[in-house]
């Protein structure tokens, strides 16, 4: 029989996976409770203590050359020495026999442990272990001798040699001193300071005349000089020797007792073990809990792959706890799975004071205490790719939006205004608000609201800004009014259902607005195919007495022949038009003045910027470069790709549609100041109609805005400084005013760019065992990013001369990028995918253990429906 290690390697759900109640519950915005206490956790028996560093040091060459050599390192998995290739293999799970475990066993039990041992450097180490009844005198001489030889360790490509070989340098050395090797060593990067070493020695020696077993527990942890492949302090020390056994049996059992020491239970019990009993216990905790393999199932010597992510230590040791116990754990996730998680405890930014603008106050308070750190915390080179990938996103949603409004206004409003607003609004919101990851954007909804308000005013003869600042006048009461009555609080009632139907939304009309951008291409710069009549261009010379020859009119029989040429007109089809001229003709027809390249080109730029920027993107979790570069190459992801995109552009020299930004700073409409009249050439009374549609704007802002939030400070994102609802409706209530007066466009929070505005300053783990993917610590929160990003897109009109080489076909693809970053970001994509897949080839995904497909396919269809009517609309 065989067994795989530990049953912490099992894939735990993780982020896109939910239980069974999960997929109705609710999912308003929840922080994550503190850390457990201390007291809980000794309880529960999670491994809080310093890290683990494990390695097997093998006896070999017995009986002519004995020489150690580590041949297996682990933290969470096991690496083997692969001498043949001079390397370390990849790391994989481990998988023992259950006879090495056995025997493991049985040799604790009767050889030596010594927990707590005062022992301060190897030599003392290695005394208080040879004090073995069994051992003559002459046995233990040999055996400290060999005990403190040194050992070969794979550094890199190269093996320092053990103790006894004539080193490059005849320079004496002290054992206990760690070599300069050790300090050079990458692995010592990968480990976190605070890491400890725990040594296993195992081997096949003959003299001795029966197996021998010492466990020993350093009371303090000491550095034992040569004998660890890092210079850090050792904690546990295993030596487990004996005369010939089958097959590899010391190495095995090496394996195993190393294969313990990395199980964090293993270690947490073992730490505070004070008797030989407490080892043993611990030793049948951990096969309780292995996975058995029948063999002839599988290939022993096969690889298992790290898994993407691990089970919680905390489940595991709270599934022991209930066990021991007595409850039945079959028992309790039935009832789990029956009345599903229950209703979930509001985080204090939802929960009402009863006080006029109550929840206001407590958002300002608790911001305040963290406004100095919101700068501070930017100081990262990662912040600096997140301006410039936000930035350009900005800018391009900018021109696309203003020019979408000026178009719906018949230019009342224009691209000017639209980034007059995005500086003012994004920069005043980053500097006031909550939550300032949040980037305000126009949006698909209230642009369609201003093309209804516009269209309203033009058919009844209304001035139309002067209308449209008493409507925001309006909204702007409204949302205080909301502010003061702590109506945010109803976000809590959100739930997955109406998040991922948002999310869906806006992700599909960044999708839809960038692919119809690349097809308004095609139409600005039309492709010439053979037979179409622009297809086509001909060199016409003048005849002999210097008149140049005419088009036929005589009427073709044949419709296809559109263009005829009389005597000297040449088909220049294979001539290029300067030729013709140095040659003393005259290019003729539609074709000679079309470039065909142009769409084709501009298709190629907007598939460039996007496929490389999602490439770039996904290198982080790829084999290929070292760490640091997979890390710089996704944090400048965009950026990257949007330089390789002008940088194809300027090296074939098309004329691609380049971006622009106005020149010249004043309001598109002419004759219009900045302030807007109140009231113009329309009546007093149209000041309170303006109440009912500024009704349905607020409720469309409201949900707009809240939506977004909820979905930025959702649990999973780890935001350490709190969400602030109450405060950023407050701030756009105001903005809201403040733009309405100056005939700006009004502004909300944008889903998918705040989406990927949090995706760009994702923060992951360092340091990180090898095999182990970095772990998500959170999002890094600060307030720079946004403001440099707004206040670029104020200065973009002094920076033309730059931005004008940028291609728009680039920026499309980057826009496409955002929309299927967010979209692939919730579950609502895998649930569809699960939608065309048979039964047995569906991934394992924790919602399908729980949740009977037919209701996963019927909640996913009740959202397709409800996210096709608008799209249909």
């Amino acid at each position: 029989m065989k067994l795989q290690g530990q049953e912490e390697y099992e894939a735990s759900s993780a982020h896109e996976n939910v239980s069974a109640g999960e997929l109705e519950s609710d999912h308003g915005p929840s922080h994550s409770p503190g850390s457990s206490s201390e007291t809980d956790s000794r309880e529960l028996g999670v491994c809080t203590d310093p890290p683990l560093f494990i390695q097997l040091n093998e006896l070999l060459g017995w009986p002519e050359a004995l020489e150690w050599r580590e041949t297996g390192r682990w933290m969470l998995f096991e690496e083997k020495l692969e001498v043949d290739a001079g390397r370390w293999s990849a790391p994989h799970v481990p998988t023992l026999a259950l006879p090495s475990l056995q025997h493991l066993r049985s040799l604790l039990v009767k050889g030596l442990v010594l927990l707590d041992c005062p022992a301060r450097n190897l030599l003392e180490l290695v005394e208080q272990v040879i004090r073995v009844e069994s051992l003559s005198p002459e046995l233990r001489g040999q055996l400290q001798a060999l005990l403190l030889q040194r050992p070969q360790h794979h550094i890199q490509t190269r093996t320092w040699p053990c103790w006894g070989s004539t080193p490059p340098k005849k320079v004496p050395h002290n054992e206990n001193v760690p070599l300069k090797e050790q300090h050079q060593n990458p692995l010592r990067q990968k480990l976190p300071p605070e890491a400890e070493v725990a040594t296993v020695l195992a081997g096949e020696l003959g003299f001795l005349p029966q197996p021998l077993g010492a466990f020993v527990r350093l009371r303090d942890p000491v550095v034992l000089g040569t004998l660890t492949e890092v210079p850090l302090p050792s904690r546990f020390f295993c030596l487990l020797l004996g005369p010939a056994m089958p097959g590899r049996g010391y190495h095995e059992m090496g394996r195993a007792a190393a294969v313990l020491l990395s199980d964090p239970q293993f270690q947490w019990s073992v730490r505070r073990a004070s008797n030989l009993h407490d080892l043993l216990a611990a030793l049948d905790a951990f096969l309780e809990e292995v996975t058995v393999l029948p063999p002839g199932r599988w290939d022993p010597t096969a690889r298992i792959l790290p898994p993407k992510c691990l089970s919680s230590q905390h489940k595991r040791s709270l599934s022991r706890k209930r066990e021991v116990e007595g409850f039945s754990t079959r028992r309790m996730a039935g009832a789990e799975d029956r009345r599903g998680p229950g209703p979930q405890v509001p985080c204090p930014e939802l929960q009402r004071t009863g006080r006029l603008f109550g929840g206001l106050v407590q958002d300002v308070n608790r911001k305040a205490s963290w406004y100095t750190t919101d700068f501070l915390d930017a100081l990262h080179p990662q912040c600096f790719s997140a301006v410039l990938y936000i930035y350009l996103a900005t800018v391009t949603n900018a021109i696309t939006f203003g020019g979408l409004l000026g178009d719906a206004t018949d230019g009342a409003q224009g691209v000017l205004e639209s980034f007059l607003g995005t500086a003012v609004a994004g920069a005043a919101f980053c500097l006031l608000a909550g939550q300032p990851l949040t980037i305000l954007s126009s949006t698909g909804p209230v642009l369609v609201f201003e093309r209804l308000l516009f269209s309203f005013s033009r058919d009844h003869n209304l001035d139309y800004l002067p209308f449209r600042l008493w409507v925001g006048i309006w909204v702007a009461t409204f949302c205080l009014v909301l502010v003061a009555t702590e109506a945010s609080v109803l976000v809590r009632y959100f739930t997955r259902f109406t998040e991922e139907g948002f999310c869906a939304l806006i992700s599909f009309i960044f999708i839809y607005d960038a692919l119809g951008k690349m097809v308004n291409l095609t139409h600005a710069y039309p492709i010439q195919r053979p037979g179409f009549p622009g297809y086509g261009c001909f060199c016409q010379y003048p005849d002999p007495q210097g008149n140049e020859s005419q088009w036929a009119t005589t009427k073709q029989k044949n419709r296809d022949d559109i263009l005829s040429m009389d005597l000297g007109l040449v088909n220049a089809s294979l001539l290029p038009p300067s030729e013709c001229t140095q040659q003393g003709g005259q290019p003729r027809g539609p074709g000679c003045h079309t470039v065909p390249d142009i769409a084709f080109f501009s298709l190629l730029l907007f598939l460039t910027s996007f496929f490389f920027a999602t490439a770039f993107k996904h290198v982080k979790t790829s084999s290929f470069f070292p760490s640091v570069v997979r890390k710089v190459l996704s944090d400048f992801s965009s950026v990257l790709a949007i330089l390789l995109g002008c940088g194809l552009d300027a090296f074939l020299g098309l004329a691609t549609p380049k971006l622009t930004v106005p020149t010249e700073f004043k309001p598109t409409l002419p004759g219009r100041g900045w302030l807007v009249s109140p009231f113009g050439a329309n009546p007093w009374w149209l000041s309170v109609a303006a109440a009912l549609p500024a009704l349905l704007l607020t409720i469309l802002i409201f949900m707009d805005q809240q939506i977004t939030a909820v979905i930025l400070n959702r649990a999973e994102y780890k935001l350490q400084k709190g969400a602030g609802f109450h405060l950023d409706l407050f701030c756009v209530a105001v903005l809201i005013l403040l733009t309405s007066a100056l005939g700006l466009p009004w502004y909300v929070s944008a889903t998918v760019i705040s989406l990927a505005h949090m995706d760009s300053l994702r923060r992951e783990s360092r340091v990180c065992a090898p095999g182990e993917a970095p772990s998500f610590l959170g999002i890094r929160e600060q307030r720079l990013t946004g403001l440099v990003v707004f206040i670029l897109t104020g200065f973009s009109i002094f920076l033309a001369p730059v931005l004008k080489f940028i291609p728009m076909p680039v920026l499309y693809g980057i826009f496409l990028y955002m929309g299927v970053a967010a979209l692939s970001s919730i579950q609502f994509v895998k649930r569809v995918q699960l939608l065309l897949m048979p039964a047995k080839h569906q991934p394992d995904l924790m919602l399908l253990r729980h949740v009977p497909l037919n209701r996963v396919h019927l909640f996913t269809a009740i959202q397709l429906v409800c996210l096709g009517t608008p799209l249909a609309g």
